[in-house]
C-alpha cells in the first residue's frame, strides 16, 4: 500500500466516533512528532484535544475533523476501494493532509500547518476551541468530500422544533382529551408549500423532517408532540424563519436551535468547481485564513454502512493539496 493508503488504514482502525477521539488525536500527534512537527495538544474536553502542527507558519492550513459518526466500523481494502467509518468523512482526507504537509516540508514549504479537531458531527466543539488558538495562515483549506472538486460555497443549516401542545385523556374517552399529534400530522405535509429562498449558485432551500416525537403509551392521548427538523440554507435566515412562523401560525411553538449560514469559498483555476448541500467546521474558523473546501470522497457513502474511498483518488489527492499550498503560497 501507498504511504496515505497506509495511513488511513492506520486511523481508521482506531474507534474515534464524536467523543471517543483520544486514540485517534493520539496516533495523528504521535506521526507528526516522529517527523520534526512541533505539535500542541488543545484540550476541548476532558479527554478530548485538538491537535495543531505547525513549522513556520504563516500560510496555509490544512485542515479535517478527527471524528466520525457512530456506529465504528473496522477498515477493509477491497479492490480499489478502502471501506470504513471515516474512509471518506473525514480520516483519508487527514491522510492525505498529512502526507502533501510531510511532502512539503521535505522539499522545504514549511508554511504550512495542519489542524485536526473533534466533534465536528456533534455541535463543532473542537472548531469553536480551535477559533481561539493563535493563528498565523492566510489561508485555511478544510477537508469535507467534495469529490476532488473545489466547493464554490455551502449551504448553512438551521435546527427548528416544531412542538404542538394537546391535553392527555385515557384512549377509552379519546373525546375527553385532546391529541397534540394529529394537528401536527395535519401541519407537516403542508411545509412543501412554503415559498422558501433560491439562490443561483447554491440552489434551493430544503429541509428534512428528521425526528417525530409524541405521546408516551398507546392508551394514552398524546398531550405533547414534536417534529425536528433540518432546513439547509441558502442565503438570510430571516426570510426562512417568516415563513415557518407564517406556517406554524397559533397550531404550533417554534423552538430555534443551532445555527450555521451559507457561505461562499476561494477557488482556484485547473480545478472542477461545484457547490456542496452540507455544512463544514469553516464558519467556525473564520481566524484562519481565507476558506477552501476540497476532499476525496463522496458525501453520498458517507455516514452509511458501505462508507468507502477509491484508493486512486486518495492518492491523486495528496498531490491535490500540495497543489492547492503551493498556488495559494505564490
Amino acid at each position: 500500500m501507498s504511504d496515505v493508503v497506509t495511513l488511513a488504514t492506520e486511523l481508521l482502525s482506531v474507534e474515534s466516533t464524536t467523543g471517543r477521539e483520544r486514540d485517534a488525536v493520539d496516533l495523528a500527534a504521535r506521526w507528526l512528532v516522529a517527523r520534526g512537527w512541533n505539535v500542541s495538544l488543545q484540550e476541548v474536553e476532558p479527554g478530548r484535544s485538538n491537535v495543531w502542527a505547525s513549522r513556520r507558519g504563516g500560510g496555509v492550513t490544512l485542515s479535517t475533523h478527527l471524528d466520525t459518526v457512530p456506529p465504528y466500523l473496522p477498515p477493509r481494502l477491497e479492490g480499489t476501494r478502502l471501506y470504513g467509518r471515516g474512509a471518506s468523512d473525514a480520516k483519508g482526507i487527514a491522510a492525505a493532509m498529512m502526507i502533501a504537509a510531510q511532502r512539503l516540508a521535505d522539499a522545504g514549504e514549511e508554511r504550512v500547518d495542519l489542524l485536526f479537531v473533534v466533534g465536528e458531527e456533534k455541535g463543532s466543539p473542537g472548531a469553536r476551541a480551535a477559533n481561539r488558538l493563535p493563528a498565523t495562515s492566510k489561508f485555511l483549506v478544510n477537508g469535507e468530500p467534495t469529490e476532488s472538486k473545489l466547493a464554490s460555497g455551502c449551504k448553512g443549516a438551521q435546527r427548528v422544533i416544531v412542538r404542538v401542545r394537546g391535553r392527555e385523556a385515557h384512549s377509552a374517552y379519546a373525546h375527553l382529551g385532546s391529541s397534540a399529534l394529529d394537528p401536527l400530522l395535519d401541519m407537516l405535509p403542508q411545509l412543501c408549500r412554503l415559498a422558501l429562498p433560491v439562490d443561483p449558485v447554491l440552489g434551493e432551500t430544503t429541509y428534512n423532517i428528521g425526528v417525530l416525537r409524541a405521546g408516551t403509551e398507546a392508551n394514552i392521548v398524546p398531550g405533547l408532540a414534536e417534529a425536528e427538523i433540518m432546513i439547509r440554507l441558502v442565503g438570510e435566515i430571516g426570510p426562512v424563519k417568516q415563513a415557518f412562523t407564517e406556517w406554524a401560525g397559533t397550531r404550533a411553538e417554534l423552538i430555534w436551535g443551532s445555527h450555521i449560514p451559507a457561505q461562499y469559498f476561494h477557488v482556484l483555476n485547473g480545478f472542477e468547481v461545484e457547490p456542496v448541500a452540507y455544512t463544514s467546521d469553516i464558519p467556525l474558523l473564520d481566524r484562519w485564513g481565507t476558506p477552501l473546501l476540497f476532499g476525496p470522497g463522496s458525501i453520498h457513502v458517507a455516514h452509511t454502512p458501505i462508507e468507502y474511498i477509491d484508493v486512486v483518488e486518495l492518492e491523486a489527492s495528496v498531490g491535490a493539496y500540495e497543489r492547492i499550498v503551493r498556488t495559494l503560497l505564490a
